[in-house]
């Protein structure tokens, strides 16, 4: 029963619709009617600019970093870590308050991983933001990301860094996050994926 509260309780949280929330009241837009149409922070950057990015990310971030830290701390326990993250992923990619919609996870999804260990996250997010900045394409910088995210988190667990219940996080975490990416990478094999760079849609 606990664990089931904790879960609805993180839900809950990784729901708040950030970007659509930054987008109706800083622009008086709805985020979901421009660009790939999600609430994430890389349909921020292309549909309101670099400030609505940042915004963006770290109110994301910290949806997913909060559940895992207050899980720990009550709980003591990954189990609960891991209950907590994939409930705030799910949260985000799949929002009550949005009727379903959602935003693709990775913000949340780095947040939930830096609650469980952040040295592991950190190299996680160096190789995401590597891959963005050489390809210039969020989406591709995501998707290698959460793919790598799955050898960092068993490499650390047999090395000791990590205990191995956090796979439990890693693997479905991933998985949701290059779902929620299909449509993008149809897009980078067409060749029609709209790069970093471009100006904001409404900037």
């Amino acid at each position: 029963m606990d664990y089931l509260l904790l879960a609805i309780a993180s839900y809950l949280v990784g729901s708040i619709p950030s970007g659509f929330l930054f987008g109706k009241l800083a622009r008086g837009v709805d985020m979901r009617r421009y660009g790939s149409g999600n609430i994430g922070a890389a349909n921020a950057l292309r549909t309101l600019g670099a400030q609505a990015f940042i915004a963006v990310f770290l109110a994301d971030f910290v949806k997913g970093l909060l559940p895992v830290v207050i899980a720990g701390l009550i709980w003591g326990s990954p189990v609960a870590q891991v209950v907590a993250g994939l409930a705030a992923v799910a949260g985000h990619n799949w929002s009550v308050f949005l009727r379903g919609e959602g935003g693709r996870g990775v913000s949340t999804g780095i947040g939930s991983l830096f609650g469980m260990c952040w040295p592991v996250a950190a190299i996680v997010t160096a190789v995401t933001v590597s891959v963005m900045v050489m390809s210039r394409y969020i989406s591709l910088g995501s998707v290698v990301g959460a793919a790598f995210a799955l050898p960092a988190v068993s490499l650390a667990a047999i090395l000791g860094f990590m205990n191995p219940i956090y796979l439990w996080y890693a693997i479905p975490a991933a998985c949701a996050i290059i779902f929620q990416h299909r449509g993008n990478i149809q897009r980078l094999r067409a060749g029609t994926e709209r790069r970093i760079g471009g100006p904001a849609i409404l900037g």
